[in-house]
């Protein structure tokens, strides 16, 4: 890390102001050499850490911008080295003027993820404290803001560190008695290692296990919205968004493939899935598209069947029959659509005939004129069970770590399996320091450069 990077930091685009960082060894003289400070005889080397000078960029004379300047030293900095924060106006021109200047005086551009990289790997943070920096840039709800702003916080880490020390010390101690061999010296409680191993696959189990809720306040619970044509589905899905994001029309089969949009609904986020409208066609298209409706009932955690009050018949009940079996243990939301457009006594009809027969939360609703969709938002968060989740809370939310928590999982299994065989100490230490390996992978304790180059490239350039 003895080359010194530079990249903007905020969003591309025209705005009111841009950030550049610069940060390695020469950031400070480069910055230097292009920065006029306002009060004479305050050069950056000059200045005090943490601190904001008010000056100029200039070049051959040329002046480029005036700019705030805030100042870092190692080893407190985000990256752990010395960081210069150019905040300038946020044309595209000077953002771009300001790099090329750098560049040329020795910087080289900062790769994705480059300035957390270095954090990590300057022990400013472990590796799953890095990864929530992305999470918290991509979190778009009140929850996956307190997931990814807990882990950041090491809160995750604090209980990996805690189990994978309560495991090395046992595991030292098991090696110990195979030093003693011959002597047959047990120096390891096996009443107080068997507790600890109990606990430890409670931990590990309790970790892998919300790894399912994990991901979809992450990424947004998946719903399905199904049912025939014309039904109101679209039309629905644009009341969600808030936009024309599907084509409304009174021409059946219109929607012919799946469009998806995520929601957020009271800090939750769900992740609406517009398919197909379900009937009988020739339409080899048509036909695709159904199928891939589907497909997407046997993805989602809710499916959302309407159903049109004013074109209720038996077709709807053939309906029912392909859709209902593939809910399975899914939450299943019936809606009602269109009742601006029936009586109370038809009304009556449908509750006393047919939807008795399907246990599922049913809403009447005009989707048309946005009638008692509250209701709706209401029995979607309900069916998403998902508990308050409190700032110390650790939950999964990362695919690498589930992973990692679910070989660490077998590995304490196994150990749990050996003590109740009477397993020799040393294949029992083999299987401790496996899991204490994969507990390592996840904080960064134990990696590779291939991994870091994996998880580092799907950060934002300037993070």
């Amino acid at each position: 890390m003895n080359e010194t990077v530079c990249a903007p930091s905020t969003a591309p685009g025209t705005g009111g102001i841009a950030v550049i960082r610069v940060s390695g060894p020469a950031a400070i003289p480069v910055c230097d050499s292009l920065f006029f400070p306002h009060t004479a005889g305050k050069d950056l080397a000059s200045r005090p850490a943490n601190t904001i000078a008010h000056g100029s960029i200039r070049h051959n004379g040329e002046w480029i911008d005036e700019v705030m300047v805030s100042l870092f030293r190692a080893p407190h900095s985000f990256t752990g080295e010395d960081t210069v924060e150019i905040m300038c106006h946020g044309s595209s021109y000077i953002r771009q003027r300001i790099l090329q200047l750098l560049i040329a005086k020795g910087c080289r551009l900062a790769k994705p993820g480059e300035f957390t990289q270095r954090a990590f790997l300057n022990g400013k943070m472990d590796l799953s404290q890095a990864e929530a920096v992305a999470d918290l840039i991509a979190s778009s709800s009140a929850a996956s803001h307190r997931l990814a702003m807990n882990q950041m916080r090491g809160g995750f880490s604090r209980e990996l560190h805690r189990l994978r020390s309560q495991l090395l010390n046992f595991t030292s101690l098991i090696e110990l008695e195979l030093d003693f061999g011959e002597e047959e010296v047990e120096f390891a409680d096996r009443t107080q290692l068997n507790r600890l191993v109990s606990t430890i696959k409670d931990h590990l189990s309790r970790l892998v296990q919300s790894f399912s809720m994990g991901n979809a306040i992450k990424n947004g619970i998946p719903v399905a919205i199904v049912g025939e044509t014309n039904v109101g589905k679209s039309t629905l899905l644009n009341h969600l968004l808030n936009e024309e994001k599907a084509i409304v029309s009174e021409i059946h089969g219109t929607t012919r493939d799946a469009i998806e949009d995520v929601v957020n609904i009271r800090g939750i986020s769900f992740r609406f899935i517009d398919t197909a409208g379900i009937r009988d066609t020739g339409d080899e298209v048509e036909i695709l598209g159904i199928e891939r409706t589907y497909q997407k009932i046997l993805q989602a955690t809710i499916v959302v069947w309407m159903i049109d009050a004013t074109q209720f018949s038996e077709k709807t009940e053939k309906i029912a029959e392909k859709i209902v079996p593939k809910t399975g243990d899914k939450q299943l939301i019936i809606i009602i659509n269109k009742i601006d457009r029936i009586s109370a006594e038809e009304k009556q009809v449908l509750e006393e005939t047919f939807l008795p027969q399907i246990p599922a939360k049913r809403i009447y609703l005009s989707a048309k004129y946005r009638q008692n969709t509250e209701a709706l938002e209401t029995a979607l968060l309900e069916a998403a069970g998902l508990p308050e989740i409190d700032s110390d809370d650790c939950i999964v939310t990362n695919v690498r770590h589930y992973e990692a928590l679910s070989s660490a999982l077998e590995s304490i299994h196994r150990v749990e399996e050996g003590f109740r065989q009477g397993v020799s100490g040393d294949f029992v230490a083999q299987d401790i320091r496996e899991c204490m390996h994969y507990l390592g992978e996840i904080t960064g304790e134990i990696s590779s450069d291939e991994v870091l180059r994996n998880i580092f490239s799907k950060f934002c350039i300037g993070k």
